[in-house]
């Protein structure tokens, strides 16, 4: 069973790099690999792309 545990969680840390490599994203912006990062620091990165992809601009990213 561990052996599965393992390989789900690599399967997990790949997709989460992959997408950060998507968006051009290879480092951090203190200049860490992401390949170094673990999984909870890689979807930080990933919530930190996605807050800067926000237009504030837009209406319907307003505040209520």
């Amino acid at each position: 069973m561990k052996k599965a545990d393992a390989a789900m969680a690599g399967l997990i840390r790949n997709n989460l790099i992959e997408k950060l490599t998507s968006r051009g994203i290879k480092e951090t912006k203190d200049g860490t690999s992401i390949y170094t990062l673990s999984e909870k620091a890689l979807v930080r990165e990933i919530v930190i792309s996605q807050y800067r992809e926000r237009n504030i601009d837009s209406p319907d990213n307003g505040w209520f």
